[in-house]
């Protein structure tokens, strides 16, 4: 319950500035991105992994509604069509499939949280003068160099306080790995490929 009603209480404050004007567009979806992401990869802290798919799926129908009946618009104020929101949760309860490591799935789903969330605040801002355009989308450098750093740092992070660790190339080929995946993934797919790839990767030498 405690979970929930926090994800709900982002969500309540987060639709308030959306109302409000100060939490508008790119920035409001992903303040909500960033905020919610951030607290769901620490669950399995004190969580079972069972509890964690059950409000994946909860999620999941709650986000379904909500585009269908228009609820909590802070999220669905970009013009481009996505279904990022029910691809991330989603991936909150495949990676719990995947891998039973909580620092896998806490990096895993910051890739999203932090390095996708930040890297779209980034190019929203900065990223008019060097765009480019990949399969039918533009994206922009500063966007994806955003990513790339980001991610760098949270897989070092993991790679230091894991016990197994990770040789340094490992960490840059999965960093690159899932940089490229946010490039190519359309209409949100890349919450759901990219946490997933991550913590298959990174299964395969834990």
């Amino acid at each position: 319950m405690f979970a929930a009603a926090v994800v709900l209480g982002i969500l309540l404050f987060a639709e308030l500035g959306w109302r409000r004007h100060w939490l508008n567009g790119e920035i409001g979806r992903k303040f909500v991105h960033i905020t919610v992401g951030t607290f769901v990869a620490f669950w399995p802290l004190f969580l079972s992994w069972e509890d964690i798919r059950i409000l994946s799926l909860a999620f999941f129908v709650v986000v379904l509604v909500s585009m269908h009946f228009g609820f909590f618009r802070v999220i669905k104020t970009v013009i481009r069509p996505t279904y990022g929101e029910l691809f991330f949760a989603l991936s909150v309860g495949l990676l719990t499939v995947i891998t039973t490591s909580k620092g896998i799935y806490a990096v895993a789903i910051l890739q999203m949280a932090l390095a996708d969330g930040f890297a779209a605040i980034v190019g929203t801002r900065f990223g008019r003068e060097n765009k480019y355009h990949l399969f039918g989308r533009s994206k922009s450098l500063i966007g994806s160099l955003t990513f790339l750093v980001i991610s760098l740092a949270l897989l070092t992070g993991y790679s230091v306080l894991s016990e197994t660790g990770l040789a340094w190339h490992y960490v840059v080929l999965t960093a690159i790995g899932a940089t490229l995946i946010e490039n190519i993934a359309a209409l949100g797919f890349d919450n759901l490929v990219v946490p997933v790839a991550v913590a298959s990767m990174l299964v395969v030498v834990y």
